[in-house]
């Protein structure tokens, strides 16, 4: 009997292989809410544009765009940020 192959790139087989967290082997944004006022993201690749009204990051494949009032990016290191402010929103682009 023919084993049919599971869909997916080898890095996803291996992630579900091994039970690994998919955002690290395949450097996806992982991405941390408290409520509507702390906003943590691991695995971005900077900052494109930043105001107190929107936050626009660059991370594999794409954007992610926040939006909402008095943001203020708090803590930012290489491959992660912490904005606190009132979040409106949260759009990934890719």
């Amino acid at each position: 009997m023919l084993q049919r192959r599971k869909k997916g790139s080898f890095k996803e087989i291996i992630a579900d292989f091994f039970e690994l967290p998919q955002e690290i082997i395949l450097d996806l944004p992982r991405v941390t809410q408290v409520g509507n006022v702390q906003l943590y993201i691991e695995n971005h690749r900077g900052v494109i544009a930043y105001d107190e009204n929107e936050i626009r990051l660059s991370v594999k494949n794409g954007e992610i765009i926040i939006r909402g009032e008095k943001m203020q990016i708090k803590n930012l290191l290489e491959e992660e940020l912490l904005i606190k402010g009132v979040i409106g929103s949260l759009t990934y682009e890719g």
